[in-house]
């Protein structure tokens, strides 16, 4: 039977939460400080490539603007939700390399427009510093003893620098929000090592076991669960919709059971067990790298609000240490979280879609690790060492 039970696996290498390129749609992508996913998928739908991702941090010091934080009422600029720190030198430096990253992802990202709008940041930058510097030369100047004449020159020379700083903040902050928003659909480099193409050029690491030989006609895990009374897609099809389902009698148990060995096992090595909110803010969508109201989206927006419901674990407990600065001392953090997943499946046509494959809503356990960069390899293969165990002594055959 094929039960909608995943086992995942991500690791970090940073503790400043920014973006990363969604492994789960076409969309256009923002950017992140992370090292690598990986996700196996327990006899349930595949939800994204199971290739390793190493991504280079693109994260420095943001761009330092000015104190204010308002705009003219004709600001027709979108503002961001949040400021990722993308590191807007390195990419210039090496465009070359993020010009082929990005069309060996198939990204719709506009480098040329981004390095022509850090080039105009850049400028206004450059101006805003200098009349800064000679305001303050004038306004040294009028703590000295001045003729009446000379005060008020300075005073209206005061008076120009202050209004043109006025207008040139406000086109640094606009030149600010644009990079941003521009800049956020450029997808974080990948490893060299990943292969470049589809799914049929992905590199087979390892198979484990040997397919089952059966002396009998087989049957696939719609018609078992019809017959034993496991699934019920008719009822929740007129519930719900299309792509939902009721699990019923042994299938409860049986996944009931699964979720609850695994978080034992991995909490034998080492992981903190959580339950998670499944209704988190946009902005967190966003920072791990869903456009949750973008085109083909595979997430549900809550209609009038800020907030969504998750596709995965990864985002509430990826959001757990977001904006802190965690003692070195305490790394690494190992967390196996489990929920409920939601997704939109927009443009899943074409793809496995019968019985439990590709639905709506399902659940999972997802392990997550945040560690130091230089152990980020290590851990990584840790987490595909502990899927491997999983699988094998449930005496499974996979690749």
């Amino acid at each position: 039977m094929g039960l909608q039970c995943c086992f995942g696996g991500t690791t970090f290498q940073t503790l400043k939460m920014a973006a990363i390129p969604s492994l789960y749609s076409s969309s256009t992508s923002i950017l992140r400080p992370v090292s690598k996913t990986l996700t196996f998928n327990f006899l349930s739908r595949p939800h994204g490539r199971s290739l390793p991702l190493l991504v280079r941090a693109l994260s420095a010091p943001a761009i330092q603007t000015t104190g204010r934080t308002t705009t003219s009422p004709d600001d027709k600029v979108l503002r961001p939700q949040w400021k990722a720190a993308i590191d807007f030198k390195w990419i210039r430096d090496n465009k070359e390399d993020v010009a082929a990253n990005i069309k060996n992802r198939n990204s719709n990202a506009n480098l040329g427009l981004v390095l022509e709008l850090y080039e105009r940041l850049l400028n206004v930058q450059k101006e805003v510093e200098r009349l800064r510097a000679e305001r303050n030369v004038v306004a040294n100047k009028m703590k000295g003893k001045l003729e009446p004449s000379e005060r008020q020159k300075l005073i209206e020379e005061g008076k120009n620098l202050k209004d043109r700083l006025i207008t040139l903040e406000d086109d640094l902050l606009k030149l600010t929000d644009e990079l941003q928003l521009e800049a956020q659909s450029i997808p974080n480099m990948t490893h060299p090592d990943v292969p470049i193409g589809a799914e049929d050029s992905s590199t087979l690491r390892k198979v484990v076991g040997d397919p089952h030989e059966f002396s009998f006609p087989i049957k696939d895990h719609v018609q078992l669960g019809k017959e034993l009374d496991l699934f019920d897609f008719d009822s929740a099809a007129e519930i719900s919709g299309s792509k939902f389902y009721y699990m019923k009698n042994e299938a409860v148990m049986l996944e009931m059971g699964l979720i609850n060995w695994t978080l034992f096992e991995v909490m034998k090595r080492g992981f903190t067990p959580l339950t998670t909110p499944e209704i988190v803010r946009s902005s967190v969508v966003e920072k791990c790298g869903f456009q949750p109201r973008g085109t083909n989206t595979q997430v549900y927006s809550i209609e009038g609000s800020d907030q969504c419901l998750i596709g995965t674990a990864e985002i509430p407990v990826g959001g757990i240490h977001m904006d802190s600065i965690l003692p070195e001392a305490l790394l690494p953090l190992k967390y196996v979280a489990f929920s409920h997943c939601f997704r939109t499946e927009a443009g899943a046509a074409g793809t496995a879609t019968r019985g439990l494959y590709r639905v709506h809503q399902f659940s999972k356990a997802e392990m997550f690790i945040l560690c130091r960069p230089e152990e980020s390899d290590s851990y990584h293969e840790e987490l595909i060492s502990i899927e491997e165990d999983l699988f094998s002594s449930l005496g499974l055959h996979f690749k």
